[in-house]
């Protein structure tokens, strides 16, 4: 591991209670600098990494150290992109460069890695709930002095979970909470919706501005009112509601103190401002207004969707280091989604695409520039991004709902109550599923195949290439098809030729690609082509097998299970999900129904949550990447390959 050096300031910083110590604040513009530096010096060299999002909050993850007793006092953060510079102050300076490497610190906080990450995120709109628990549990416990701070993007506050733990904090109004609002207009894509709007007009309302330069120059001295500063500090905020804005101030009405908007950039303002929101009872929140990729020029001056995560890139001239390929490589799954939208959507004026928040994450935007009229980004809404499909369907529409497996989780629900239950034709586009990467645990799409599969009226599909994801695409829209789902994973596919002609795909149909009489291999999805790849390694050896393509899940293919039963009695299953209820158990549920025997080997991700590296090292961690289809065959033929004829040990 490479080392990478820090500043004087930093250098003396190990654990918060260092920065709290060694170092006055004053001294925080350049302790901020040197965390912001690192991060950059390290992320620009390891890649691999998000990095706008914790260049924006830099300041503010200083000041929030700085001014609160953490880990006592319990620090939230929403999501997690923006953490870094939290963890390098919090004793994993050292280990940074190990960021999202496998056997290495997590990309997001992580209550086992360290006791200052008190909640485990990745998933975004958590952090208010969640730290609404802790103060509740606190004053249950008698702990009247610890502060529990929620720090959450204006991206994130879109999410209904959001508002639910508002809702209920207005109630708790002796509950030490504090959220602290991180206002950058951005979630991963520009933020959209009524809240950006209202968040927009706070910051530039003059008139508004004006009243809270007033409420900044006296925040700073409430410390001097002894007695008389609760008083002082509720005329305050009294004279920050709806009249200056012409509106109700939507905090305000759920029954929190609102300060701000404040620069989130005034390390020293900031840290000044939270050491004075301390004394001040029940839910509060501190609007901050800052920047994606603060501080760094290319970042500032750039796309801040591509510097959300970067990969590597030189941090001197700001250039991106891409790996030119010699020859011509695959397009990712998500993108071939995104070019076939559009030639579906010019052919049936009916299809919509929706998506919450991520046009770019899952090529969406390609249809939103070429057709914005039929394009919907909903915001962190994955809930509402369901039933508003659903919506359309009744009317005729052909919605496709493209949503990450891992955040499909979060609509579940509305899955069963809204689609399914009614049979609208709505298209779930599962982008990421199966194991993504670096990520971790709290976004591998390991669980949708299961899920999915329980649900009435569902189809459940997987295309093992680019070309069967056209033709699932151009099948999911033909007329009353239903609730279909579609799940496809991160990366590549594996074919340069991808553009072909879309054709329909009779539901509940596979296909065989091998013939073979020694062993069947049953595939779903895209780990198919580990099977052939196993199939050409083992060719040697003489084994006979025989590889069927399955394509749905539900319905299944019985032609070919009872095909398959009928000549084999040695059985492997494939696929990048959870073995648990997923498509091997599907197969073997067929096994029993039919009364048929077969010795069955599945292969997929195991009961348990599997945590971040890269997509190969996953497969092979989980077992059923090429090494161990291989292995799996070898040994249900009892390490015993036919040769010409005769049994020869391989």
């Amino acid at each position: 591991m490479a080392l990478y050096k820090t500043g004087p300031f930093l250098e003396q910083i190990n654990l918060p209670e260092d920065l709290r110590g060694k170092f006055g604040v004053d001294d925080l513009p350049q302790v901020s600098e040197e965390v912001r530096q690192y991060i950059i010096d390290v992320i620009s060299e390891i890649g691999n990494s998000h990095f706008g999002a914790s260049l924006g909050v830099v300041e503010l993850t200083v000041a929030l150290h700085y001014a609160f007793n953490t880990p006592y006092d319990q620090l939230v953060w929403d999501v997690g992109h923006q953490a870094y510079g939290h963890k390098i102050l919090t004793g994993r300076k050292n280990e940074f460069p190990t960021n999202r490497i496998k056997g290495g610190i997590s990309g997001f906080p992580k209550r086992s890695e360290s006791n200052y990450d008190t909640f485990g995120v990745g998933h975004s709109s958590t952090s208010i709930s969640a730290a609404l628990g802790m103060a509740v549990a606190s004053r249950a416990k008698g702990e009247k002095d610890r502060q529990h701070i929620a720090v959450i993007g204006d991206g994130a506050m879109t999410a209904g979970l959001a508002f639910e733990g508002m809702n209920h904090a207005g109630f708790e109004k002796d509950a030490n909470l504090l959220v602290v609002l991180n206002d950058n207009c951005m979630s991963i894509d520009p933020n959209v919706g009524a809240l950006k709007e209202y968040l927009t007009d706070i910051t530039t309302s003059h008139t508004y501005n004006k009243v809270k330069d007033d409420v900044w120059n006296l925040l700073g001295k409430v410390s001097k009112f002894g007695p008389d500063a609760q008083s002082i500090v509720s005329k305050i905020s009294t004279a920050l509601k709806g009249s200056l804005l012409k509106q109700s101030n939507l905090f305000e009405s759920l029954n929190f103190r609102y300060f701000g908007p404040v620069d989130g950039h005034d390390v020293i303002g900031l840290a000044k401002v939270m050491e004075d929101l301390k004394d001040i009872p029940g839910p509060k929140i501190l609007h901050c207004i800052t920047r994606k990729g603060a501080g760094y020029k290319f970042s500032e001056e750039g796309n801040p969707t591509k510097w959300h995560a970067p990969g590597v890139f030189n941090k001197d001239t700001g250039e991106i280091v891409n790996v030119v390929p010699k020859s011509p490589q695959p397009p990712k799954y998500q993108e071939v989604f995104g070019h076939s939208i559009v030639e579906l959507a010019e052919q049936n004026e009916k299809i919509m695409g929706v998506t919450p928040a991520m046009p770019s994450g899952c090529s969406l935007n390609i249809m939103m520039k070429a057709m914005p009229e039929r394009t919907f980004d909903v915001g962190i809404a994955e809930q509402h991004a369901v039933t508003f499909s659903a919506g359309l369907a009744t009317q005729g529409m052909v919605p496709f709902c493209n949503i990450y497996s891992s955040f499909m989780q979060r609509a579940f629900d509305q899955v069963l109550h809204d689609v399914a239950l009614q049979n609208l034709n709505v298209v779930f586009c599962l982008d990421r599923g199966g194991l993504v990467g670096a990520d971790g645990a709290t976004h591998h799409g390991a669980y949708d195949i299961s899920y999915m599969r329980c649900v009435p009226n569902m189809i459940v599909s997987a295309p093992m290439n680019e070309s069967e994801l056209r033709d699932l695409m151009y099948t999911a829209q033909l007329k009353d098809m239903g609730p279909f789902s579609i799940r496809y994973p991160r990366g590549k596919g594996v074919m340069t030729e991808w553009k072909t002609t879309m054709k329909p795909i009779k539901v509940g149909t596979g296909r065989k690609i091998t013939s073979g009489n020694d062993i069947a291999l049953l595939t779903f999805g895209h780990p198919g082509n580990f099977a052939q790849s196993a199939i050409e390694e083992l060719k040697s050896s003489g084994a006979s097998i025989a590889h069927y393509d399955m394509r749905f899940v539900k319905p299944i293919d019985e032609t070919i299970l009872h095909g398959v039963f009928s000549k084999f009695d040695k059985i492997i299953t494939v696929e990048d999900g959870c073995l648990m209820g997923g498509f091997g158990s599907a197969v073997i549920e067929f096994m029993a129904d039919q009364r048929y025997t077969a010795e069955i080997t599945r292969l997929g991700i195991p009961d348990q949550y599997i945590d971040h590296g890269t997509q190969q090292e996953l497969w092979e961690y989980c077992g059923f990447d090429v090494n161990a289809i291989v292995t799996a065959i070898k040994s249900m033929l009892t390490l015993e390959v036919r040769t010409n004829g005769k049994a020869a040990n391989s």
